[in-house]
């Protein structure tokens, strides 16, 4: 609906009808829609004189469905009274006034519950007949369409089978999201009541399968380095037992083949309610396993992964999961129609599931090693932020579906920014590499110029001046539905053709720009491992020949160096847990005197807010979320200004200082032992770090002054992982909508029509904001708790980070002092034993270096 075509003898029209002095904004779609319902259903009912029971059941009927509320029956009452009185359903030219802003679907719909009327009574008279197709020829509705209409509710006659297409693809609910979730039920109604197509869906075995031969091609590859660890897991093993090989070699190994083994492809599909998330995730599996309807539906994240079995898992917030029945998933994966209809966000804020995991043994694309994760309709979410960053986590690549019908609407383009800035880590000037722009139901554009027009449309928004994607072939326009269609029926066609274009491209960033640089770094891993195990295996011989000796002297230096490795270990864990009590400290502080400036700063962001309803429902709806979303950023904002970029710092530079004197400490001990040995513990102990995922050397820590000593230590652990990326949200605030809009709501039902709508909006901001207050005073605590664990978890992530380098340096000396001690005891033939033993190892180490070396190709 256009409602820049809102002319003013419209607002002069309704004001008449309604008793009420009405502004042009007031004129919503939905108002407007109502107006010219009422009218064309008084019309058919009052034609012939009588009104029959029938009629006026089905006219309660048809008003419940348009007005599921007691708010707006005030509103139906006014606008019945007033066409009766001024007999608007007789004054055609005034009906052309209310429906100038709709559209061709919007102008169907309008007329196909004109006949739904005409049918109430089990018979269509003549006249209501006649009466609709004047409105009809008046609309410029096609008679073919209106036939397809009369042969639904009659039940009689034949429709050419083009015409039932064109009548099913304008009634098609995609089309009336902008009107009211209501509406969209509207259309289903009636399309339901249509003829049933000519043509049988195609037979299960004559489906289509999108071959993902890319993706398969890369598992291939993913087994055989897994084969090549578990291969030299076993060498490790054996030379572990024999006494040659240290211990902390093993887990390393077993880490590399738990990352080749779990190794998975993460894609999130994220988008508004009802962009066809569900179908476009039907589409890529090739099953309809996805709940399926034309009002929001998805109401809980979902992870679709390969199993041997088909089951389902639903984990729930309380940490408690279950497995349930496969019937159960579709009504436990879905929100109820009554939510959809009224107040989504209510419902998704009382889930207490946490996500819902689906495995099946024939999904195609899930047995080639990816898993998906499906989002609610993040634009309905009441906690969007901490839901986007559960369905990121992880994630290798995200798809966000929109609407061809309505794209690029307001909450859309802040919706993909968040995601962009998500996907890069928090930076808001870079586009994102791996993030995908659908656009979905292309085939409910009906002229190549409006296609064109969309396509254009996007493409300035996503690839403009400053653009959302970065990479190649990352925007594609699809019809899911079709291309479910064409599957089904085992047909290829123009929508097949695009979307396995899409697929495509999905497949080759996942292999190409992400998998092989997965299987790279587990090919370094065990390249390093090899080398370790080289030179233990070489240091060993050098014992076992007598060029390498050790004095009962040096044998006590080593055993006092370890003793002091095990202290340094504890007096750094000491430190970070002194640490963590002191930035707690210095956080509830700055917390305090945050929350004392929280009234201001709300009532200062509540001055913008907006909302485009005059149903008061409504507005406190739109109100809370707007609260939701404005306290939730100045959280983050005071998380972010106060913990990570001042408090945080200044501890990890004090705990980074002393991991830097104790690490420097162990490693000159180790330097100055081999120095007066010969042995090279120096050289183990930097290439044991590398394949622990540590890096650092001495020689670059020497070079930083005082201020930056330990800044950069350990590059790819203690960093605080996923928790010191992510950005730290407030979970919690999602229950704040639902607490004001359900208890307030009741108190403020009806329009804004006839009163002061400024002074009411400022009393519903108010009651949203003392409401939105009084309920995050009881999380306060909650919400702090967080930040604790968040304190907590950096600084114990980066101790926890040394343990592991001291222990490596530790490792390392014991297995020295065991091979000499071993070779001390051995005769002469137990040594000839064990150089063969040395020998068959090395040749091992080599073919399996041979084998992964001719693993991936260039």
């Amino acid at each position: 609906m256009d409602i820049s075509l809102v002319s003013s003898e419209a607002v002069d029209l309704l004001s008449r009808i309604t008793g009420q002095k009405l502004r042009k904004q007031d004129l919503t779609p939905p108002v407007i829609f109502l107006a010219a319902l009422i009218t064309v259903l008084l019309g058919v009912m009052l034609l012939d004189g009588a009104v029959t029971d029938e009629e006026k059941r089905r006219w309660q009927q048809t008003l419940n469905r348009f007005i599921p509320s007691e708010d707006a029956r005030q509103l139906s009452q006014l606008m019945s009274k007033g066409v009766r009185q001024n007999q608007v359903y007789k004054k055609l030219n005034e009906l052309l006034i209310l429906t100038a802003p709709f559209s061709e679907s919007e102008r169907l719909l309008l007329i196909g519950f004109g006949y739904e009327m005409s049918a109430a009574d089990g018979d269509m008279d003549a006249r209501e007949k006649k009466y609709l197709e004047v409105i009809a020829n008046r609309l410029e509705i096609n008679p073919q369409h209106l036939a397809v209409l009369e042969a639904g509710f009659s039940h009689q006659g034949t429709v050419e089978p083009a015409a039932l297409e064109e009548v099913q693809s304008l009634l098609d609910p995609a089309r009336f999201h902008a009107l009211d979730a209501v509406f969209i039920k509207a259309a289903n109604d009636l399309l339901a009541v249509l003829p049933a197509k000519s043509k049988q869906q195609a037979k299960q075995q004559q489906r289509l399968n999108l071959p993902y031969e890319e993706l398969q091609r890369f598992q291939g590859y993913r087994q055989q380095l897994e084969t090549a660890s578990k291969q030299l897991a076993e060498i490790i093993q054996e030379g572990t037992n024999e006494g040659v090989l240290p211990n902390n070699l093993a887990a390393q190994v077993e880490q590399v083949s738990q990352k080749l083994s779990s190794q998975r492809f993460r894609v999130a599909v994220v988008g508004e309610f009802s962009q066809g998330k569900s179908t476009l995730l039907n589409a890529l599996l090739g099953e309809e396993i996805q709940p399926v309807r034309e009002i929001p539906c998805s109401g809980t994240v979902t992870v679709l992964r390969y199993g041997t079995q088909k089951r389902v898992i639903c984990r729930y917030k309380d940490k408690r999961e279950e497995e349930i029945p496969f019937e159960q998933y579709k009504i436990k994966a879905a929100i109820s129609e009554e939510a959809a209809l009224d107040c989504v966000s209510d419902e998704l804020a009382r889930s207490n599931i946490e996500e819902i995991i689906f495995e099946h043994p024939d999904l195609e694309l899930c047995r080639s090693g990816v898993e998906i994760v499906d989002s609610p309709g993040l634009n309905e979410h009441p906690d969007r932020t901490a839901i986007t960053q559960q369905l990121l986590k992880d994630t290798d690549a995200a798809i966000f579906l929109m609407n061809a019908s309505r794209p690029l609407t307001q909450g859309e383009r802040d919706l993909i920014q968040d995601l962009k800035t998500q996907l890069n880590g928090g930076k808001t000037d870079e586009a994102a590499k791996n993030l995908f722009v659908v656009v979905n139901f292309m085939d409910l554009l009906r002229s190549e110029n409006g296609r064109q027009q969309v396509r254009q449309r996007i493409e300035r928004f996503v690839q403009g001046q400053n653009p959302i994607i970065a990479g190649e072939n990352r925007l594609h326009f699809i019809s899911a539905q079709a291309t479910l269609d064409a599957i089904f029926a085992g047909t290829e066609d123009d929508y097949l053709k695009a979307f396995q274009n899409f697929t495509g491209s999905i497949e080759k960033f996942l292999t190409t720009e992400r998998g092989l640089i997965k299987l790279q770094q587990s090919t370094t891993g065990l390249n390093r491992l090899i080398h370790s195990c080289w030179d233990e295996l070489h240091q060993f011989e050098e014992i076992l020949n007598g060029k390498l000796k050790v004095s009962e002297e040096d044998k006590q230096k080593i055993l006092e160096q370890m003793g002091e490795s095990s202290g340094r270990d504890v007096k750094i864990k000491l430190l970070a847990d002194q640490l963590v009590e002191q930035a707690i400290d210095e956080a509830i502080a700055s917390y305090d005197e945050w929350c004392e400036k929280l009234d201001d700063l709300i009532a200062e962001n509540s001055e913008h807010w907006t909302s485009n309803h005059n149903q008061k429902k409504k507005l406190f709806q739109d109100y809370a979320k707007q609260f939701s979303t404005d306290i939730s950023k100045e959280f983050k904002l005071w998380v972010d200004e106060n913990i990570k970029e001042s408090i945080l710092p200044s501890y990890l530079k004090i705990l980074n200082a002393e991991i830097y004197q104790e690490i420097e400490a162990i490693q000159r001990s180790i330097q100055a032992f081999d120095s007066k040995t010969g042995s090279n513990l120096s050289d183990q102990f930097d290439l044991s770090l590398s394949a622990a995922g540590v890096k650092m050397n001495l020689a670059s820590l020497s070079n930083l002054d005082d201020d930056t000593k330990g800044i950069g230590l350990f590059s790819s652990l203690g960093t605080g992982g996923a928790v010191a990326g992510a950005l730290l949200v407030f979970t919690g605030l999602g229950l704040v909508p639902i607490a004001i809009a359900g208890g307030a709501a009741a108190a403020v039902a009806g329009w804004l029509f006839g009163e002061d709508e400024e002074e009411l909006k400022q009393q519903i901001k108010l009651e949203v904001f003392e409401q939105g207050l009084e309920k995050f005073d009881e999380s306060a605590e909650e919400l702090f708790e967080k930040v604790t664990e968040y304190i907590a978890s950096v600084l114990g992530e980066r101790s926890e980070a040394a343990r592991k380098v001291i222990q490596q340096a530790i490792a390392l000396s014991e297995n020295f002092l065991a091979q000499e001690e071993k070779a001390h005891q051995e005769t002469l033939e137990q040594r000839q034993a064990e150089k063969a033993f040395l020998s068959k190892k090395r040749q091992e180490l080599e073919q399996v270096l041979k084998n992964i070396e001719a693993i991936i190709p260039c």
